[in-house]
């Protein structure tokens, strides 16, 4: 999991598809390359070196030399004499040597420093995060879903997006959210971000079967948090309640209430497009009733328009006898202008 600020332009990510071991192979093979190159060069010119020990130069020496002149500067023992040999060690040799040390760092950095870096920002990251919200698939809707939160004014810092792509999680990074590389149905996933201390966990990945079995796990390891999933078949409605989502939804469906509301006007679906966006000029807003409010029916509440009330889970409109009288624990859903807070 990582946070990064917005770069100037996204740089197009991609999980290697090489383990660490044969990364390391290859590193390895590229050293002894250069290393098996020098050594042939140096033993076809061994002409140009002087041994100032016996006066001699065998394939042992050359060994020792190259090894020593790619790893140092060299003991002095050994020393080219001719041009060629002083050129290919100054142009050829030089290079290799920051080339080797290039790739030991880089090695280094890979697989121990990089690795241990990431433990400890992870942990940083997952003791600040509370009351945040976790976003279980970056396809299309889930970006759009955090493109909209953020929109309302939602910190993307409170936003923990989980995808098995890195291609979607640069996006979700470029937006300023948190970001974990994993399989949100398995149980240390959702534990790694924290899921029992989340506000809220939106089930997005693009198959009914996959958000499903998110859902279960994520009821399982939090039973109190409210879960948001969306659907795609009809018939996976009730599974999707059964597996413990709080609020389903169909977006064929949504997009049949839309076509059916154009029927009985032409504002119709407009006015239902608008509550559901923050470019509309009014939106739906849910909060618990406040003390004030004990007592007076729903009409009367003056931060927005109210329209639904929830008592003990049971939903009752501006209309029943349930909201004449707004009581204690009462949730109310009212209509506000675009850019109000309701009061809590």
């Amino acid at each position: 999991m990582s946070r990064k600020s917005t770069p100037t332009h996204a740089a197009l990510r991609r999980k290697s598809s090489l383990s660490p071991w044969v990364s390391i192979a290859w590193r390895v093979g590229a050293v002894l390359g250069l290393y098996a190159f020098a050594v042939a060069f140096h033993w076809f010119d061994r002409e140009g070196l002087r041994d100032n020990f016996d006066q001699h130069i065998s394939f042992l020496d050359i060994i020792y030399f190259t090894m020593i002149s790619i790893t140092t500067t060299g003991y002095g023992d050994i020393v080219p004499i001719s041009t060629g040999a002083r050129m290919f060690d100054a142009l050829v040799v030089t290079p290799i040597r920051i080339f080797v040390i290039l790739i030991f760092i880089g090695t280094t950095y890979q697989f121990i420093l990089k690795r241990t870096w990431d433990r400890w920002r992870m942990a940083q990251i997952q003791k600040m995060l509370t009351n945040h919200i976790v976003v279980a698939g970056y396809g299309k809707t889930g970006s759009d879903a955090v493109n909209e939160l953020v929109a309302r004014g939602i910190d993307p810092a409170c936003i923990v997006v989980i995808d098995g792509s890195e291609h979607a999680l640069s996006r979700a990074e470029e937006a300023g959210c948190n970001v974990l590389v994993g399989d949100a149905t398995r149980d240390q996933t959702l534990q790694d971000v924290r899921i029992g201390e989340a506000k809220t966990l939106i089930v997005a990945t693009g198959r009914d079967d996959t958000s499903i079995l998110v859902t279960l796990t994520a009821r399982h390891l939090a039973p109190k948090v409210p879960i948001s999933i969306i659907i795609k078949a009809d018939d996976n409605e009730f599974p999707a309640r059964a597996a413990g989502a709080n609020t389903v939804i169909n977006p064929v469906s949504f997009a049949g209430l839309l076509l059916a509301g154009s029927v009985e006007g032409m504002h119709v679906a407009d006015y239902m497009l608008d509550l559901a966006s923050v470019d509309g000029r009014v939106h739906l807003s849910e909060r618990c009733v406040a003390a004030h409010e004990i007592g007076k029916p729903l009409s009367a509440i003056a931060t927005g328009l109210g329209v639904r009330i929830y008592r003990d889970g049971v939903p009752h409109g501006f209309f029943e006898p349930e909201a004449h009288a707004l009581r204690e624990n009462d949730v109310i859903v009212e209509i506000i202008p675009t850019g109000a807070v309701a009061s809590s």
